[in-house]
């Protein structure tokens, strides 16, 4: 029988995070019970509170994530939703592109969309551990002009961490837009994007961030205006014909979600609190399931190797049991939760030659413990045994 809630070692914090901090949840029901108005839809006390809760969550998102003026920073209903916006906003037919070959379908498939509607989209290759050739990108920059560069900062497979600063510098320097799918790295890198430069850098709320389902940031650098708009509606002057200029209203059309919102700024304020011991825990724990994996016999670890830099995830490969039946023992017989399969991220999984197997991925946060981290490698050992 599976393991209740209350007893389920989780490692899928690259999927969500979860449990959340207790005042996540505390400041979505202090939204919903005291500020339950439509932000910026009245005059009246309980707008006004809703619209001081967003301000407020802003800001606090704009502060932790080194974003100089928090209207460059538009909440969207999830990083996937940011990235629709960003892509099919500034990319039109005939433009060029540069991706890496491992970006999730968040990228992938909205690409897929305007490569049908005339947009050239060609694909920089990762290593084996999952990193791109800054010198095959400055190549390939050099061979054709470019509308953009997209890289992730992190990837949700390999846990490889991309050179995000100097991609932005390479392309910049070639007159390209440099748009950063940052899922896996908010909450579990230091990021700061008033000096990362990127023009574009989309961020969930509810993976390393601590945040609820639900939510999510889009950064547009100064000057950066998606043309086409993915939707238009309330917000904004009323008065208006079309969709506001001003930010965030832009891109911001219809009713928020109050509630996640609230959540977020709870969870960003907790994390602002306390990353920097989050962060030295989270790098403990994945080296000790690293070296514990390592050691066991038919297993390959995917990404970077013990001690080099990656994000807290960590996906394994068994050259005889299946993936998933490894994720349906561990959570059947020993109430571990893990993710099996291809994570949306097929790029990724050719790749890194998985895509015909998938792989068992183990990713960490808060609420692990060195304890947990060993039960893990123990059942690995009894299933590949």
């Amino acid at each position: 029988m599976a393991a209740t809630p209350d007893h389920v070692r989780y490692f899928d914090h690259a999927a969500t995070s979860w449990p959340k901090p207790s005042g996540v949840i505390e400041a979505m029901a202090h939204a919903m019970t005291h500020a339950g108005g439509n932000p910026g839809r009245g005059a009246h006390s309980l707008a006004l509170a809703a619209s001081r809760t967003i301000l407020e969550s802003r800001d606090v998102c704009a502060r932790y994530l080194g974003v100089h003026d928090s209207r460059d920073l538009a909440f969207m209903p999830s990083c996937t939703v940011g990235m629709n916006l960003a892509l099919k906003g500034l990319l039109k037919p005939g433009d060029r592109v540069i991706v890496s070959s491992m970006e999730h379908n968040a990228v992938a498939r909205p690409l897929n969309v305007l490569a049908a509607q005339g947009v050239r989209i060609d694909t920089v290759l990762a290593d084996i551990t999952g990193l791109v050739d800054l010198g095959e990108v400055e190549r390939m920059l050099a061979h054709s002009p470019a509308r953009a560069v997209i890289c992730q900062h992190a990837s949700n497979l390999s846990g490889s961490i991309q050179p995000v600063a100097d991609l932005v510098d390479i392309a910049h320097a070639a007159g390209a837009l440099m748009i950063v799918d940052g899922a896996q790295a908010a909450g579990h890198l230091k990021i700061d994007l008033g000096t990362l430069g990127a023009d574009v850098y989309t961020v969930a709320g509810h993976k390393g961030l601590l945040g609820p389902q639900g939510v999510g940031l889009l950064y547009l650098a100064p000057g950066v205006e998606p043309v086409e708009l993915v939707q238009g509606g309330g917000g904004g002057p009323s008065d208006e014909p079309f969709q506001p200029q001003l930010r965030p209203d832009r891109y911001e059309a219809g009713t928020g979600n109050l509630p996640g919102v609230a959540g977020l700024g709870a969870a960003v304020s907790f994390l602002a609190a306390h990353e920097n011991e989050i962060f030295v825990a989270e790098q403990a724990l994945t080296q000790r399931l690293l070296e514990g994996l390592e050691a066991i016999d038919g297993l390959r670890v995917l990404g970077p190797m013990t001690g080099e830099p990656r994000v807290p995830v960590v996906s394994v490969v068994h050259e005889r049991v299946d993936a998933d039946r490894i994720a349906f023992e561990l959570d059947r017989g020993y109430g571990i939760a893990v993710r099996a399969g291809l994570h949306c991220a097929p790029w990724a999984h050719k790749t890194l030659g998985t895509l015909e197997t998938g792989a068992v991925r183990f990713s960490l946060g808060l609420g692990l413990t060195g304890d947990d981290v060993d039960a893990a490698v123990v059942a690995m050992r009894a299933i590949c045994g």
